[in-house]
């Protein structure tokens, strides 16, 4: 049977020898890694971890000692302590760069967003002013109904010969 390789076509997911690893998950790792080390607990662990290691192997007896004065198994495994906690770090920093980047640009649409807003409310605040404009105020509807009445007083006082 001939396999179809079209476009059309979704391959077949292969088995790989690879793990499948999630960034998302991964990153989230490496976040809560990289805030762990820069609390006041990973500096006390660390230290009470450097200090047993340091007094068992300068205190107890020679036989049951596994790293002596040089403490180079220590320096070793500090080192490979900096080594990976570097990296994770990093990405750490990567993500948070990403988030705030991201946040950035959503404020900026926000800003235009609200700058647009603004611009057309100020415009239609601008043509209800005109028509406004043209509009009769309770004031000048007063006035002119006044001036009407004082009119008719006055034509009422006339004499009837004048009106003829």
């Amino acid at each position: 049977m001939a396999r179809n390789f079209g476009l059309d076509t979704p391959r077949e997911t292969r088995r790989s020898l690879r793990g499948n690893i999630d960034p998302e998950t991964f990153g989230r790792l490496s976040e809560r890694f990289a805030r762990f080390l820069g609390t006041a607990r990973f500096l006390v662990y660390m230290t009470a971890f450097v200090l047993t290691w340091v007094l068992w192997n300068t205190l107890a007896p020679r036989d049951i000692r596994f790293d002596n004065y040089p403490f180079i198994f220590l320096t070793l495994i500090l080192s490979l302590q900096a080594s990976y906690a570097a990296p994770l770090i990093l990405l750490a920093q990567n993500r948070q760069a990403d988030r705030d980047r991201i946040a950035l640009n959503e404020d900026r649409a926000q800003n235009a967003r609200s700058i647009a807003d603004t611009e057309y409310l100020t415009r239609e605040l601008a043509s209800l002013r005109i028509a406004l404009g043209d509009v009769a105020t309770r004031d000048y509807l007063r006035n002119e109904l006044g001036d009407m009445a004082k009119e008719i007083v006055v034509e009422l006082r006339k004499p009837e010969s004048d009106a003829k």
